[in-house]
């Protein structure tokens, strides 16, 4: 998840520099010391209920995007088991690794043409192309892996794309000191989205069929897109389309801070989403006709919305950069102590609990981090280049993980755990070197 906009990013940028224990003290301070951005006619109000309405229909867009990419765990399952047996599951998870990495390889055109055409016209063409390839999904055939891959990988990710960042770039719009709160209720979107899918698929699937299902679900993102469209306010003119070449910016690979940044989230990315993909098929291996199967990737959001939502609650007291640290360490220790050691229920239970609360804020800190680094008016283009970046491990991590298990047993399970909790410690310890470059003191908040 990411923020596409350099305003977005200047914001929080300003508030995480505050450092501030007190949030009351810290806005009498903004007030006070900022008078020129307190009298311009589109500084954020920080709230009222153009704002908040505005944050209702941005999370309805992001449950509707992400909360998708996020549930297609539940599609592998229902894919390797029934729908495209015929193909491995490295095959399979290319269908999510694709539509995350068309995600964020356009993550930063999508937000130079919300700079410039605003989220009036945006939003709706969003909607249709979203909803579009939904519908079209819901006809696609068995054993015809090209046709998921063209309308859930491709078709469906251009579409999201231009309505999930333009939602998260409008928080800037609205808001200031209280933007780590709205984002915190947009990503939660994306996180219930997680959780609602799966289930869908689970139960619906069974009574009416793969193709009605889908049509259930493209109704409603329609009508969440609907409501998006009368919710969601404009409240910036728009400006000029900037040429292609300033849509991303690769000078930020010469300061080694943003270069060990990028590499850090290099590495985790690219196995960090196999629990995502891969725990549900661990579970349907080790433990097959159990009721829990097929819920765990819905608890596994469910917790993640814990660990979406906290860091723009606790950031600004520990960290940015501290707190991805400290969430990346975490995930890589909770794949080895829990998903390795055993496949019992309540092992796999206890994983997706924590993992999902440990490592959900790693997806919500990378932007305030590059935004901490990065000169303000490059701030866009520079997170650009890190989504673009960290594109090609979202294409290929999880397929690579597939490799692992082309026969599903236990032996091989662990080879494709083991080899993810290795690359997200590497992750680990290349954030870590990019923090301590930020800054050598080691208790420091950054």
């Amino acid at each position: 998840m990411g923020l596409a906009s350099s305003t977005t990013l200047g914001h929080h940028d300003d508030f995480n520099k505050t450092h501030c224990s007190d949030p009351e003290k810290c806005h009498e301070n903004l007030k006070a010391g900022n008078g020129a951005t307190s009298e311009s006619p589109y500084a954020p109000p920080d709230g009222g209920w153009r704002a908040w309405s505005t944050v209702l229909g941005a999370s309805l867009v992001s449950f509707s995007t992400f909360g998708f990419a996020n549930g297609y765990g539940a599609f592998a399952d229902f894919y390797n088991t029934e729908y495209l047996t015929n193909f491995s599951p490295t095959l399979i998870s290319m269908i999510g690794a694709l539509q995350v990495f068309v995600l964020y390889i356009l993550a930063g055109l999508s937000g130079a043409v919300f700079d410039a055409v605003g989220p009036r016209y945006l939003i709706p063409s969003s909607g249709a192309v979203v909803v579009l390839s939904i519908l079209l999904l819901s006809f696609t055939q068995p054993q015809q892996i090209y046709q998921q891959i063209l309308c859930q990988s491709v078709l469906f990710s251009v579409g999201a794309t231009f309505g999930f960042f333009p939602a998260i770039a409008l928080m800037s719009h609205w808001f200031k000191l209280k933007m780590p709160y709205a984002v915190g209720c947009l990503v939660s979107g994306a996180s219930i989205g997680g959780i609602v899918y799966p289930i869908m698929l689970k139960t619906l699937i069974p009574r009416i069929g793969f193709g009605w299902t889908i049509r259930v679900i493209a109704l409603i993102t329609l009508l969440c897109y609907l409501i998006a469209v009368l919710t969601i306010f404009p409240r910036r003119p728009t400006k000029p389309l900037p040429r292609f070449a300033q849509l991303l910016d690769f000078n930020g690979f010469k300061d080694p801070c943003y270069l060990l940044l990028a590499f850090g989230c290099w590495f985790a990315v690219f196995a960090i989403w196999n629990p995502f993909f891969y725990v549900g098929l661990s579970a349907d291996m080790a433990n097959p006709g159990s009721p829990l199967n097929g819920y765990y990737l819905a608890i596994l959001c469910a917790a993640s919305i814990v660990g979406r939502v906290s860091p723009g609650l606790i950031a600004f007291r520990v960290g940015s950069f501290n707190l991805m640290c400290i969430s990346t360490f975490v995930s890589a220790a909770l794949i080895f102590a829990f998903w390795y050691t055993s496949f019992a229920e309540a092992n796999l239970i206890a994983f997706v609990v924590l993992y999902g609360v440990a490592a959900g804020p790693f997806f919500t800190l990378i932007p305030p981090c590059v935004a901490s680094i990065s000169p303000i008016d490059n701030v866009g283009a520079r997170l650009g280049s890190m989504y673009a970046f960290m594109a090609s491990a979202c294409l290929a991590g999880t397929p690579i993980g597939g490799l692992f298990i082309k026969t599903r047993n236990e032996e091989n399970f662990r080879r494709m755990i083991l080899f993810s909790g290795l690359m997200t410690f590497v992750g680990a310890i290349f954030l870590l070197a990019a923090r301590m470059i930020r800054d050598k003191r080691f208790f420091a908040i950054v």
